[in-house]
């Protein structure tokens, strides 16, 4: 869902997109953006090394957000939009996460710049950070001062529409919604440098894009989601909004097994229990980073690799949340699955356009 415009407070926004049930989605149009919406983002996640012995997680994330200013301002200078992305890495052989980010304003215009996304195709671009599709996948380069990322995204299944063919409800109103797929089970290869240096890599990733108006309903402080690709090929994605006092508002999710269709989950169908809580020292939130779920999927366990694994970035984007690499467990505790969990709201309200 990131997962994602974790960014500042907004102004309040017009709703020009057409976030609607039944909408018909049109690529590679809709990998691009969509600038009439308050809020979207590309959004990967994954893991490098083997299924047994993961070596690094990698999270890229790309957000637009609308910022309600100078709407019906002419020219390339005009900030209607701000571009910004979040990089991490999970190193767990030497125990640590590291991230970086980017920002910067942008005017919505499509001529090509140092901040761009395009409209018509995957193809986003932050100073020397960038996101594009490349053939039937992906590529995103992220080079940071402590780490860089160079890695290629490659299908091995169809597309996920996720909630109603794509339409996904984040709240009782049905205005509270976004459009939302996701592309599990991607190939990922390339390059990942640490400590000045260069390592091949490979493994599997997850990718998501979302595109809303009116993400959290108004007694909302955050969510709790995880996108996970299990061993034997199945995709699975949970996620709840929460309250102040911890209680689910909305939840829902989906399954796909192993070349089968996908099952989407209603809100009373999903069920996120917190186990043991980890505290971040820098910003004093409580992240729960052992889960029970239940949904029609089964029953799991979730458990964080690396406890801590929080994106502090209240000197730039101003957003502080939880995103790291997880293992997913059968009832016998076994490893079936790696992915990414992401909890926002702990350490304050999360507040997006």
């Amino acid at each position: 869902m990131k997962r994602r415009a974790l960014l500042l407070a907004a102004l309040p926004l017009p709703a020009l997109a057409e976030i609607r049930r039944g909408r018909p989605f049109a690529f590679p149009r809709d990998h691009g953006t969509h600038n009439e919406a308050g809020t979207e983002w590309w959004y990967a996640t994954g893991w490098t090394g083997t299924p047994e012995a993961p070596r690094f997680g990698f999270q890229v994330t790309f957000f637009r957000s609308r910022t309600g200013v100078a709407e019906g301002v002419k020219g390339r200078f005009a900030a209607r939009h701000v571009l910004f992305a979040h990089a991490a890495i999970t190193d767990l052989q030497a125990g640590r996460h590291l991230h970086a980010q980017r920002l910067a304003r942008w005017s919505g215009d499509a001529a090509e710049g140092p901040a761009f996304a395009a409209v018509d195709d995957a193809r986003v671009r932050l100073a020397d950070w960038s996101f594009v599709r490349e053939g039937a996948g992906y590529r995103t380069r992220t080079p940071a001062a402590d780490f860089a990322l160079d890695l290629a995204l490659a299908p091995t299944q169809p597309m996920l529409l996720q909630g109603d063919a794509g339409f996904s409800r984040k709240g009782p109103l049905e205005s509270q919604a976004s459009h939302y797929y996701s592309e599990p089970q991607l190939a990922a290869q390339g390059t990942l440098t640490v400590d000045r240096q260069a390592v091949p890599v490979q493994g599997r990733a997850w990718l998501d894009r979302e595109w809303s108006d009116a993400y959290l309903a108004p007694d909302a402080v955050g969510w709790d989601w995880l996108g996970v690709n299990l061993f034997d090929g199945s995709a699975l994605m949970l996620f709840r909004i929460r309250r102040a006092d911890g209680s689910a508002l909305w939840a829902g999710g989906g399954w796909r097994p192993p070349g089968g269709a996908m099952r989407a989950f209603g809100a009373d169908e999903v069920r996120f229990t917190p186990g043991r809580r980890w505290t971040s020292p820098q910003s004093q939130g409580a992240y729960p980073v052992e889960w029970t779920l239940e949904s029609p999927a089964g029953r799991f366990g979730l458990k964080a690799l690396l406890d801590a694994q929080e994106l502090d970035s209240r000197g730039n984007t101003g957003a502080v949340y939880w995103e790291g690499l997880s293992e997913l467990t059968d009832a016998a505790g076994r490893r079936i699955g790696l992915g990414y969990l992401e909890m926002t709201g702990y350490a304050g309200r999360l507040r997006m356009s």
